[in-house]
């Protein structure tokens, strides 16, 4: 079975992705709408499904940290 990739433009699912270990590969800027494209895109789905279940369980500090890592990521490719 092949591994396909993960792509959302949510800031806050991308975080708990993040925050829970998975691998962010490429941040691309589509005409000011960002796209975060994540490597297992079977596990990320998986942690996405539990997020909207309310049943995701990441570390509070570990999911801010990545929130203000992938805004600061955002405002870098902004200024380029």
């Amino acid at each position: 079975m092949q591994n396909t990739h993960l792509i959302t433009q949510d800031l806050y699912e991308s975080a708990l992705l993040y925050a829970s270990g998975q691998k962010l590969i490429q941040l691309k800027n589509n005409s000011g709408r960002f796209s975060f494209i994540f490597e297992d895109g079977q596990a990320c789905q998986g942690l996405i499904d539990a997020y909207w279940r309310k049943d995701a369980m990441v570390n509070a500090k570990e999911f801010a940290d990545a929130v203000r890592s992938l805004k600061d990521r955002i405002f870098s490719l902004q200024r380029k």
